[in-house]
């Protein structure tokens, strides 16, 4: 099917223009994954625990943990007002100008949490870490939603995922830049975690500069009546001419799906695009996998590990500041690499839901090692700890399985978790769903950046990681039996598995769907324009052999 949706795209398609709209908006991937990166190795750094007094004598251990998921979670509190009102901003003042109001408010939390350094004022680390949080939430809605609605079918997985990937492009950045600062700045200056943080300024003000000289979403356009404005765009993101079947049938097939549903929706104020999200019963089938794949994919752990990472090495035995800073930053390319893999070879190539699998399948297996590590081996993170030859096995075994996990997470969860909400949406309901999606998205991983460090003092380590392997395999499960395969299809051409009985949807829904016009999906043609395209097409090739 990907070959032959491949080749049913005319080459120039593929052009500079949509590669650019791809670069800039996936970019903004780096948004999360920059802060991700950056605050669990600035959350170890020997100046900012001196500061802000992390490891205070005079704190116990359970509050020591309460301050340091307080400074954590910060953004995800600011994230979820952020994604929460993207779906607003996204619509109304569209694509591009949503991303670069949310560039300035991204810079200014920055601003405010830096400007912390030489007051050590904890206030102003929650404040500027809960604004930025407002703009970084809002990368999480605006820049699927811009990617999915540009790309071509055929390479929709690619361009959606090319965010995911700079998740982890931000990640590995901040992650070296940490370790690097870790090397060549005193213990002493606060200049240690301030200069890696200002990753964050570079990227907001690139994102926001190259954003004036990318195209705004035809999709979009024609959702507020610019439809000259839509057809020019898509000629120059097509590269292609207005009279060209492939441009013209894709604003038809656009202009239909939005019309049959303004013909449906319950009313015209902004209460009609909700309404109809929780009544229509197709759209209640892709807000239950909005917010599934959102609550497995959090709770899976790999989020968590991927805040915490020095803590996790040391839970698996790597001793001293600088040398879990050197594996967390590993660690990070591990994550990138695989991000890469996933964005250009197999989400597309192999399909989401055998993409996803496999991932969380890699997943689960590391998780259940390092479970069982942890509670056989209890001493290991002790400094004094004497281990044995075996022993010392087990662990680089251990320290492995966090790697495997980082390539299961990024082959699986992170990519799917975007691109499924980016596509699964009517352009009508696109920005809501994605909105909602993500404000689940925040609300849960809030809840494990705050809880977490307490949960390894109730739970104990290797309990929670039993907690996080249950998880992951309930996540296995459900994948099977609901998530549909959506590889090849165009945005338009999605809705017909939504249609189907609920119980067919995920098991069945790209079997039973998969005839339904070929050529109709190749170039967003209707039934009766199939087959007339097909005849035309048999009538010219019979002319070019007698020719």
């Amino acid at each position: 099917m990907y070959k032959q949706t491949f080749q049913d795209t005319p080459r120039e398609v593929l052009n500079w223009r949509l590669w650019y709209g791809i670069f800039v908006f996936g970019l903004m991937g780096a948004a999360r994954g920059l802060d991700e990166g950056l605050i669990g190795t600035t959350a170890s750094q020997a100046s900012f625990i001196k500061l802000f007094g992390l490891k205070k004598p005079s704190l116990s251990k359970a509050e020591q943990a309460d301050l340091l998921s307080n400074i954590t979670s910060m953004v995800q509190m600011g994230s979820i007002l952020g994604a929460l009102i993207a779906f607003y901003l996204t619509d109304k003042i569209g694509r591009l100008w949503a991303t670069r109001q949310l560039c300035v408010v991204w810079l200014t939390g920055i601003a405010i949490f830096s400007a912390s350094a030489p007051s050590g004022n904890i206030g102003m680390v929650y404040a500027g870490r809960f604004i930025a949080g407002i703009g970084i939430g809002q990368t999480t809605v605006v820049a699927p939603t811009y990617l999915a609605e540009v790309a071509p079918r055929a390479i929709r997985g690619l361009c959606v995922c090319m965010f995911s990937g700079s998740v982890y492009l931000g990640v590995m950045l901040g992650y070296f830049a940490s370790w690097g600062s870790s090397i060549h700045i005193s213990n002493t200056d606060q200049a240690q975690w301030v200069v890696p943080n200002c990753l964050h300024v570079y990227f907001a003000v690139l994102i926001a500069t190259l954003s004036f000289f990318a195209l705004e979403s035809p999709r979009w356009l024609i959702r507020v009546g610019h439809h000259e404005q839509a057809a020019r765009n898509l000629e120059k993101l097509r590269k292609l001419p207005a009279e060209h079947p492939y441009v013209r049938t894709e604003i038809i097939d656009i202009n239909d799906q939005l019309e049959r549903k303004r013909g449906t929706t319950m009313d015209t104020t902004w209460l009609g695009p909700v309404r109809e999200l929780v009544t229509v019963r197709a759209n209640r089938y892709r807000l239950m996998l909005s917010l599934m794949s959102q609550l497995l994919a959090q709770w899976s752990g790999a989020s968590s590990i991927t805040i915490y990472a020095p803590k996790y090495f040391a839970m698996m035995g790597v001793s001293g500041s600088h040398e879990e800073l050197l594996a967390t930053a590993i660690f990070g390319l591990v994550k990138f690499c695989s991000a890469i893999l996933c964005t250009f070879i197999l989400v597309d190539f192999i399909g989401r839901k055998r993409s996803l699998s496999i991932g969380i399948a890699l997943q689960l297996v590391s998780m259940l090692y390092m479970a069982i590590f942890l509670v056989v081996d209890k001493s290991v993170s002790a400094d004094d700890a004497v281990q044995s030859a075996s022993q010392k096995h087990a662990v680089k075994g251990a320290i492995g399985m966090i790697y495997f996990s980082g390539f299961g997470w990024a082959l699986g969860w992170n990519s799917i978790q975007y691109l499924i909400n980016s596509e699964i949406y009517p352009l009508r309901l696109r920005a809501l769903g994605g909105s909602i999606a993500m404000t689940f998205h925040f609300v849960n991983q809030y809840g494990t950046s705050k809880a977490v460090p307490e949960i390894f003092l109730d739970m104990t380590t290797g309990g929670t990681m039993f907690f996080f392997s249950c998880v992951t395999l309930i996540g296995l499960i459900w994948v099977y039996f609901f998530l549909p395969e959506t590889s090849g299809k165009s945005l338009e051409a999605i809705d017909a598995m939504f249609e189907l009985p609920w119980y067919l949807v995920g098991r069945k829904g790209r079997k039973l769907t998969r005839d339904a016009g070929s050529t109709a999906e190749a170039y967003g043609l209707g039934m009766e324009d199939a087959k007339e395209a097909e005849k035309a097409e048999q009538r010219e090739k019979g002319v070019g052999e007698s020719s």
